[in-house]
């Protein structure tokens, strides 16, 4: 398991915010409290309901919408789908998927969040083409 928490700086297209973000290998999808929501992107309601457990299968609460936000991590600009989610007890969840997705590497020991460089490298050459 690994966790490191760090305030990240979220950009939606209502506005922008900083969160106290969880960095959470043992959770699967990224997630974000909707107490957040009005000032960062309208949500879109999912076209299937999600479960998210929370400590056996009887424990869950129904997740009905989600939202894609920019997310800068080391001056490296990403993004995501964040599941909305009622009951969590942080602002914001950065997952295993997400993880996984941009090749982000948890230093547990340091308290430190390692984004492969040549991320910021690919991303600006996509936005380029898509121009």
């Amino acid at each position: 398991m690994s966790l490191i928490k760090l305030p990240l700086l979220y950009l939606g297209s209502k506005g922008k915010k900083n969160l106290n973000t969880l960095f959470d290998s043992t959770i699967n999808l990224s997630c974000i409290h909707p107490n957040y929501l009005k000032e960062l992107e309208t949500p879109i309601r999912l076209g299937q309901l999600r479960k998210f457990y929370k400590t056996h299968p009887e424990d869950y609460i129904e997740i009905k919408e989600a939202i894609l936000l920019d997310f800068y991590i080391n001056d490296i600009l990403l993004s995501d789908e964040f599941l909305v989610v009622p009951d969590i007890n942080e602002e914001i969840i950065i997952g295993a998927s997400t993880l996984r997705k941009w090749r982000i590497k948890l230093d547990v020991e340091h308290d430190q969040v390692i984004v492969d460089p040549s991320l910021a490298k690919l991303r600006f050459s996509l936005s380029l083409s898509l121009s």
